[in-house]
């Protein structure tokens, strides 16, 4: 098995101890395979390999950060970038069309990140559905939630739990109408107010028509990383912080927490073991086991990859990298 980190200043392979750059590139973000083809969202546009990430072609999209690329059915692909916009491509990434139709959406005028000064909002999560041709939600942080049916041409504007702080969008495995959404405290008028629903975990059980809020009780409650096991119980594991700037620099550590579902989100228990309870450290790169059903991959703001299983039996892999933000098992 082959480990890719995507950190704040390259993408390193971990692979029988061996580790290595491959990538030279800042904030990697997004590292995933679509049919044999490697592709990375890093800060300065898109890249893609075609043997595994010992060549790149790129940047493609150089003046935009890339948060995300999902890939339909039909072989068309999706990129969803700082500033929040949209683009697509029909030739495996090659050449990349920007859907104008997401720019034009009434609702951008008050996207923003609630931050002083304010900067412009990301589209961060795409999600695909794997059966309709031309039917994705996107969600962005912070404007919410955009779903269309005709492939991009219009768009309906949502946000769980009236929540316009999207971060991760994942659809259950088996279930096509069940959505999962993390979120953290930011709104469009600026407030950022950190109480109980206004940040954690949403479900979607009508494809995103509505929502329930599955994190009460839950702290910390200021959720990024996500993701899902595809063998039942389809686990899900999420990262969750006290705040967006949780970090390992503060005087009483980062404060985050690694929580895990098994039934669909009913139910959470800490994965942290006693050295991370809180963790000192945040969390950003996460991604399941391709071969250990429950076990999952994560990276630290501090440098660190870490094996976690389902018995919250966490064995350190790598150290030392710069802050990891993305990882991917192959």
């Amino acid at each position: 098995m082959r480990l890719f980190a995507g950190t704040s200043r390259g993408l390193f392979t971990v692979d029988s101890g061996q580790i290595n750059c491959v990538l030279e590139a800042r904030g990697v973000r997004e590292i995933v395979k679509i049919q044999d083809d490697l592709f990375v969202g890093t800060s300065e546009g898109l890249y893609k390999s075609v043997d595994d990430g010992n060549s790149w072609q790129g940047p493609h999209l150089a003046e935009f950060a890339i948060w995300q690329i999902r890939g339909d059915k039909n072989g068309r692909l999706y990129a969803g970038t700082h500033p929040a916009e949209l683009f697509s491509s029909e030739d495996a990434g090659q050449t990349w069309r920007r859907l104008e139709s997401f720019g034009r959406i009434v609702e951008t005028e008050g996207w923003c990140i609630p931050i002083d000064p304010p900067v412009p909002s990301q589209a961060r999560a795409i999600v695909v559905d794997p059966v309709e041709d031309g039917h994705l939600w996107v969600g962005v942080e912070v404007g919410g939630i955009l779903e269309t049916k005709d492939g991009g041409d219009t768009w309906s504007v949502g946000s769980p739990g009236g929540n316009p702080d999207l971060h991760m969008i994942f659809p259950h495995p088996e279930k096509g109408d069940v959505l999962f959404a993390s979120t953290g405290y930011g709104r469009l008028d600026g407030v950022a107010e950190m109480v109980e629903g206004n940040a954690g975990v949403f479900r979607s059980s009508d494809a995103g028509i509505s929502w329930d809020y599955v994190w009460k009780g839950i702290v910390p409650r200021y959720s990024r990383p996500m993701c899902i096991d595809h063998r039942a119980p389809y686990a899900i594991t999420v990262a969750s912080a006290p705040t967006a700037f949780s970090n390992y620099k503060d005087p009483e550590g980062a404060g985050a927490v690694l929580f895990r579902s098994e039934d669909e989100g009913d139910s959470w228990r800490s994965l942290c073991d006693e050295s991370h309870s809180p963790s000192a450290v945040n969390f950003h790169g996460l991604t399941t086991h391709p071969d250990i059903p429950g076990s999952v991959f994560v990276g630290t703001d501090n440098g660190e990859l870490w094996h976690v299983d389902a018995d919250s039996h966490w064995e350190l892999l790598v150290e030392n990298l710069p802050a990891v933000l993305s990882v991917m098992a192959s």
